[in-house]
């Protein structure tokens, strides 16, 4: 078989090297452009997943890479004259030049043949004259542009502005370094990579950039592998502090702009994508080398168990796409945190150090404490108010989750929420036994707030028939008596969910009523345009629905604005299209929802809690963006709104959500962060740890956990027993406490015998970098495997 790779680095080496040794009677070219000396690049950081594999596929290559290593365990975040340190996170890191060096040597040993300072030929002529063609060839892939109709890339250039640097001051962790200047945010992620230098990457937004005077050298023209020496001495001169004196190392060092570069296939007949030039995540999360060499490791491993090239790039594809889209969520989240860090710098330190470290949503509250525990509870007491254990005969702070949190006029116990769910089994909008037990179960599950979904202000409003209604005297003592019933077995307040479904509305007997006349979809009816008519009576409705809440002992109120409900309607220009007072920008497009919301406030009582939910995006082109959503909870929350329920989507039919763990999160911390209005998280939470995590770094302030308490509907009191926490934010009802406890199963109570004499030392949680050349024999740092960091 002949196989040519289009690219020397990092990817194109080690799948080179792999497949010669698996395959040793296959002929191997591999085509790299510089010399087998030049890199650009400093250094290279892997984690411990990856380093199994090298040291499985090829324990020579792993042993010369471990043998340059540098490793330690601690994170620094320096923010407001502050350094917080969190250790047992595990890094290990060599240079770019060293690791080019071991995989070079390590192909001419099994007699690849790498033609450097050689352009590999035309993506067709290789494809024509080889069995296989590996395309390693970076982000600008010559071979991905010529066959593009095919691969469908799509690269998102971000706005944000990056410079990689070395720097000859050797750190002794992984740092970050947010400094807060006249023109704005400068931040830096900086790790020793040998003995003698770091690694140093400058990044700042747009804005900031401009301010700070970056953009006339930037326009210079540079020659090919060229820095921009003035932008690098600027760097120096802000950075001083940092430095110590040391000097900032340029190596083609330019600002760009981080490029994400996804693709819809990585497989073109015979013609294969690798590394970056199939996939690209931001550099705060991972290092594009490191997911490059598990594509080799892939791609080798399949074409070695596979029979023809095309079923063994199927495998390869299948098995890799899926582990790197998980990898870019995280990449983007943490892209997009350090995009807008601006909203966070005005944390305590603490707080915001924490938020730093969980920005991906892969390090987590309970990840951190088994990390680094001392770290996780000075962050709780620094949160909390609460002094640290030791300091305080009443001990540790409660979890996050456990801590009480006052909504308009209620007092709630802890953070979490039952979001309203609809249930679908009213009869002509009376409410039934089954919603009594819902309710009830769900309010002695231990939850801080329980709310009723879907209800309707009139019979028109319902969405279908089996949703329930309260604009009957029928309904409302339905309603109280189930209030009644809660309220009777639990002090949890329980709320209700009003609604009009718009377009979304099955149940009346004309058009449904519609800020505009769009039909939901192709199948649905042509909805009415409101007229100002229309309107009052909606008003009137949802007043008279507020009014009879109230009586109905209701302690809180939402009000259903997302999810292309009529409010919904208004809000988004894809479905607000009229011409009139209540069309146009978002200012008109408020209009009439703050109306409703301005009506029921004025008859809401102000010892009971106000809720708005919205959907701060439509997932869709031309929908709502930040800034809209940003003045629409502030604009909701300036006319009354307690809290506003961050919900996305379910707008228009064609949205196209990127749905994942607490996907809709970073909305919600968007708009607390940016309006100062207390959220609700919603979207696919279901461990404590991730509500916990969300608390803790100020995402949210509460946090709806809607399908895991289906499943469990006591999943609240479980989460406080797995936790150790027996307070009074986790009430037991009396008659159930016998079941606090889980009950043993098969071999649980089985007490292990001790079978070792000695105990394996401990590793330590807090270990820093310290140069070979600089430390005596007997400190030096240990060989260990790291664990991964993110």
């Amino acid at each position: 078989m002949r196989v040519a790779v289009r690219g020397g680095g990092p990817g194109g080496l080690y799948f080179a090297a792999l497949a010669k040794q698996l395959s040793p009677h296959w002929e191997i070219t591999v085509w790299e452009r510089n010399a087998p000396d030049d890199t650009f690049g400093f250094g290279v950081v892997f984690s411990d997943e990856t380093l199994d594999g090298i040291a499985q596929a090829d324990p020579g290559i792993h042993a010369a890479m471990s043998a340059r290593f540098a490793r330690w365990t601690d994170v620094d975040v320096h923010h407001r004259g502050r350094t917080l340190t969190s250790g047992g996170h595990g890094f290990a890191a060599l240079g770019r030049r060293d690791l080019l060096r071991i995989l070079q040597e390590r192909c001419a040993a099994l007699g690849v043949d790498v033609r450097y300072r050689t352009e590999a030929p035309p993506p067709a002529e290789l494809a024509a004259a080889y069995d296989l063609v590996v395309a390693s060839d970076g982000v600008r892939s010559a071979t991905r542009a010529a066959y593009a109709d095919h691969f469908g890339p799509h690269l998102d250039e971000r706005g944000g502005r990056y410079m990689w640097l070395g720097t000859d001051k050797v750190f002794e962790a992984f740092t970050f370094i947010v400094e807060e200047r006249e023109f704005g945010t400068l931040q830096v992620h900086a790790y020793p990579y040998d003995d003698t230098r770091s690694t140093f990457i400058v990044e700042m937004d747009e804005a900031s950039w401009q301010r700070a005077g970056f953009a006339v050298p930037a326009a210079r023209e540079l020659p090919p592998g060229g820095s921009d020496e003035e932008s690098v001495r600027r760097c120096e001169e802000l950075l001083a502090a940092h430095l110590d004196g040391h000097r900032l190392v340029p190596n083609g060092s330019r600002w760009l702009r981080f490029t994400t570069v996804r693709n819809r296939t990585w497989v073109h007949d015979n013609v294969v994508l690798l590394g970056d030039a199939a996939h690209t995540a931001h550099f705060s999360i991972g290092s594009g080398t490191k997911l490059a060499m598990e594509d080799a490791l892939s791609l080798a491993a399949t074409l070695h168990e596979h029979p023809d090239v095309p079923g063994a790039l199927r495998a390869y594809e299948s098995e890799r796409k899926a582990v790197v889209e998980s990898t870019q969520r995280a990449a983007q989240a943490s892209l997009e945190w350090f995009e807008n860090i601006d909203r966070y710098t005005g944390q305590d330190p603490h707080q915001f150090a924490f938020n730093l470290l969980t920005r991906s949503r892969r390090v987590t509250y309970d990840n951190l404490r088994l990390r680094d525990g001392d770290f996780t509870a000075a962050v709780d007491s620094a949160v909390s108010g609460h002094p640290r254990p030791g300091n305080t005969p009443a001990g540790p702070p409660a979890p996050p989750m456990f801590r009480p949190f006052r909504l308009g006029g209620l007092l709630l116990r802890n953070r979490v929420v039952v979001p309203p769910v609809a249930l679908y089994t009213a009869r002509d909008g009376v409410p039934g036994d089954f919603d009594l037990v819902h309710l009830a179960t769900r309010a002695l599950g231990g939850s801080g707030l329980v709310l009723a979904g879907m209800t309707a202000v009139s019979a028109d409003a319902r969405a279908t028939a089996g949703c329930p209604g309260l604009y009957t005297d029928e309904q409302e003592a339905a309603w109280r008596r189930i209030t009644d019933v809660v309220h009777a077995q639990s002090d949890t307040p329980v709320g209700l969910q009003l609604t009009h479904a718009g377009r979304r509305a099955t149940t009346g007997e004309g058009p449904p009523d519609a800020a505009s006349a769009l039909a939901w979809d192709e199948h649905g009816p042509v909805p009415r345009e409101m007229t100002r008519a229309d309107m009052d009576a909606v008003v009137r409705d949802f007043v008279h629905a507020a009014r009879r809440a109230d009586r109905a002992g209701f302690d809180a109120l939402e009000l259903q604005y997302g999810h292309g409900h009529l409010l919904s309607g208004f809000l988004s220009p894809l479905t607000n299209l009229r011409t009139d007072e209540h069309g146009g920008d978002v200012t008109a497009r408020l209009r009439f929802p703050l109306e409703v919301l301005c009506a029921v406030r004025a008859v809401w009582p102000r010892g009971k809690a106000l809720l708005v939910r919205i959907s701060a995006t439509d997932w869709a082109e031309g929908g709502l963006t930040d800034a809209d959503a940003v003045e629409i909870a502030r604009a909701l929350g300036g006319a009354g709104a307690d809290a506003l329920d961050v919900s996305t989507g379910e707008v228009v039919a064609h949205e196209r959500p990127r749905h994942g763990r607490s996907y809709q999160t970073p909305y919600a911390d968007l708009i607390r962060n940016a309006t100062g209005v207390p959220t609700i998280a919603v979207g696919a939470i279901s461990t404590y740890d991730d509500v916990n995590s969300i608390l803790l770094a100020g995402r949210a302030d509460l946090c709806a956990v809607g399908r895991a308490q289906l499943y469990d509907p006591l999943w609240t009191l479980h989460a406080a027993e797995a936790q150790g926490y027996r307070g009074p934010a986790a009430p037991w009802a009396p008659a159930w406490r016998a079941g606090r406890g889980k009950p043993p199963a098969a071999r649980t109570d089985r007490v292990p015998p001790r079978l070792g004499a000695l105990r394996p030392a401990a590793p330590p949680v807090r270990r820093r970098w310290v140069p070979r050349a600089a430390a005596p024999p007997a400190s030096r740092p240990a060989a260990a495997t790291p664990t991964p960091a993110h």
